[in-house]
This record gives structure tokens, sequence and C-alpha cells, in this order.
């Protein structure tokens, strides 16, 4: 199969397509990317791909082909015009292209107008458009300052209603997403071939082991923003700082970094660590380290009906969950026997639960078995890939 990849993230951004598209190639496929110029997470094009460098390369034998795009920066307004310019300069790449494929698969983050490059392939080479959907369109947006009644809001509407409605299949990362594609956009599950896809983790969270030094060490991953609550994770740091044995470590950046570190400081707490963002290759020293993970969002019917890739991570290292979450994440975290959970950005009930963790190895160790066992059965990465290849395959081109 000779497959296009539209994604606005690529190597050496952090994001899971590069494993499935690598993964892939190994499969024995023909696998063409095109993406933007790698800014996430720093908001700053990185400089070996500044001035015309880069643009046409060849990454453990994908072909990468890169569009010029405005950085991310830091600000609502620059991130808008980060956004547009991959829509609009990757759909020109994509209508240019020359090569043909056999189809066009849009991993779908945010915003929903990284599709548009696939539709322009899609129209112009007559192959089958898969999406996979890991952030609604445009319900996500009413978690930061966009009203839901906004005209702005309407707006996003119709943009996102359209783009959805030309994928001949819609893929979909957490269950829980097939309601509002039905009840909300209104688009019908067997027309659109709406198919719930969980994500697998990669191969080096499998390789963890565990480091005994004399502390319960508690590891959260991941972005640290406005929706997933880590100021829940320096509250309970707080309500547990006289318990030396205790350790928070945060590893990660976003936009809600600062104001969770400055909060530590006014607390005053040595029991946490911020660590920054590291690539996945230097994540196994703090897998390493955990003896549970964390997991916390806010209290959001969108959040909610969202499964972040990290829970896949997480439970491939063999180690428990400790989360202030509801929703999906909740299910699976219940259904598969693997952690605690409380409900969201209750600290109070976070921290007991980290503190009885803490007294509890045996459950601790039992908890972590469990989450592997749920992770082979359910998100085992060749049973996944295989099946992502096979759905690709059986799609139709206009398949509605």
């Amino acid at each position: 199969m000779k497959l296009l990849i539209v994604s606005q993230h690529f190597y050496p951004e952090p994001f899971r397509i590069n494993d499935m598209a690598f993964s892939l190639v190994q499969m024995g496929h023909e696998v063409t990317v095109l993406t933007g110029l790698p800014n996430y997470p720093s908001g700053v094009i990185e400089a070996d791909y500044k001035h015309h460098q880069k643009r046409n390369e060849w990454i453990q034998n994908v072909h990468v082909l890169r569009t010029p795009i405005i950085a991310r920066g830091s600000s609502l307004i620059r991130m808008g015009l980060n956004y547009l310019s991959f829509a609009l300069v990757g759909s020109l790449k994509a209508l240019n292209m020359s090569e043909k494929f056999d189809a066009v698969y849009v991993f779908q983050t945010s915003p929903v107008s990284m599709i548009l490059p696939g539709i322009m392939i899609q129209r112009k080479q007559h192959i089958p458009l898969i999406v996979y959907c890991l952030d609604q369109w445009p319900i996500s947006v009413t978690t930061g300052p966009i009203a839901k009644g906004s005209l702005f809001y309407k707006f996003l509407y119709a943009l996102s209603h359209w783009h959805y409605k030309q994928a001949d299949r819609i893929l979909l990362s957490s269950a829980s997403f097939v309601h509002y594609f039905e009840d909300n956009l209104r688009l019908c599950k067997q027309v659109y071939h709406l198919d719930y896809w969980p994500s697998y983790a990669e191969d080096i969270y499998g390789n963890s082991v565990s480091i005994d030094n004399n502390c319960f060490d508690v590891v959260f991953a991941g972005n640290v923003g406005p929706a997933q609550s880590v100021e829940t994770l320096v509250e309970a740091a707080h309500i547990l700082k006289d318990q030396p044995m205790i350790h928070f470590h945060i590893v990660g950046d976003g936009l809600s970094l600062d104001t969770c570190k400055a909060l530590a400081n006014t607390y005053q707490l040595s029991n946490i660590s911020f660590y920054g963002h590291h690539p996945v290759e230097a994540m196994k020293q703090y897998y390493d380290l955990a003896d549970a993970f964390l997991i916390t969002m806010v209290d959001n019917p969108v959040v909610n009906s969202t499964l972040p890739a990290k829970l896949q991570s997480y439970i491939r290292a063999a180690k428990p969950i400790i989360g202030a979450i509801n929703g999906e994440v909740k299910r699976v975290v219940e259904d598969a026997h693997c952690g605690w959970i409380c409900p969201s950005m209750d600290a109070n009930a976070l921290s007991q639960m980290i503190l009885d963790a803490s007294n509890q190895p045996n459950l601790v160790k039992q908890y972590g078995q469990n989450g592997l066992n749920y992770y082979h059965k359910h998100f085992d990465k060749k049973t996944q890939l295989d099946i992502l290849v096979q759905l690709i395959q059986e799609t139709p081109y206009d398949a509605h």
C-alpha cells in the first residue's frame, strides 16, 4: 500500500504519528508524510528547518515533505495563523504532488482545518480519505475562551461539519466520540464509517523497570495545559508536604507550566519537581522512576470523553494509575482494575489515594500487572496496526 499521511506535526515533534509511520514502513508499506516545519512545543521553528532546509527528507525510510508555516508562537493569534498557514500552504502542496497514492490518512489533532490538504489530494487522485480524530471539533474549543453560543463557534461548527463530511472513514481515538459525531455533528455511524480505533504505546514504554530509591515516586508525563489540571497535583503535593517519602515528578511543558511552578513556589514545596519537555526517546528514565503514574483533567464534558494517549503509555509500563478524572479514562481504569480514581480536581481525595497507594506495595504491583494485561488485550501495537491497515484498505473512495 502506498499511503499519504497528512499531519501538521511530525518528527522531531513528539507525536505518536511518528511511530505509526515508521512501523507501517517496517510492515512493508510505502509511506509519505505531508507536514509542516517542526515548532512544537517551543513555538519556534527549529534551526535545522529554517532557510528552506529539509523540505524534502527521508526519516527511517519515510518520505517527509514539509510545507512552510507560521510558527505557533505563544499567543492565540499566532496559533491561529499557524493553523491557517498549514491548511492553506499544505493544500497547495497537495494539489501539486505528482506521486500517486492508494489512500490518504489524516492524523487530526487540532484544528480540524488540517484535514483540508487531505481533501485536496483525495479529490485530485480519487482515493479514499481516512481521518483519525484525536480532538473533536468544534466542541473542543469551548474548553478555552470561545463560547458555544457565539457567532465564531457557529462558524467553526459549519467549518468542522464540512471537513468531516468529506471523509470516507472517520476513526475515533475514544469510544465516547461516536456520540458527539452522531448527536451533535449529525454524521451517521454507518454512512461515515465511524470506527473506534484506540492508539497504542511506543515500544520504548514496554521496557520500563522499577527503581527502588526508598521513596514513593508519582510521575505525571505529558502536556501541562489548562485541560490537564496539573494545579490539582500541586495542591495534592501541598497536602502531602509532611510526607517525606512521597515525591511528585512533573515531566512536560505547556501553557500552565509557569502557573504550576509559581503555585509550588508559593507553597514552598520541596516534594515536587518539574523537568520540562523531553522527547519520547528520553522518557524511559522517568517511567523507570515511577512507582505510579498520575493523570488529571478538568471536569468538562469534552475533556471527559477523550482517552489521552498517555494512558496507553502508562499501563504499557506496568505501573498503576492514580487519577483525578472522570469519563472515558475513569471507565478504562476501572475496567482494567489498574489503579485508583477520584473525581476531577479533587486534590484532597487524590492525596489520600496517593498516601494509601504508598502503603500498599503489593497492590501497587498487582494493579500495574492488571494494566499491562489490559494493554495487551485492547491496545497491542501489532494488532492495532493490522486493524488500521485493514480499515484503510477496505475504505472505498466516495464511500457516501
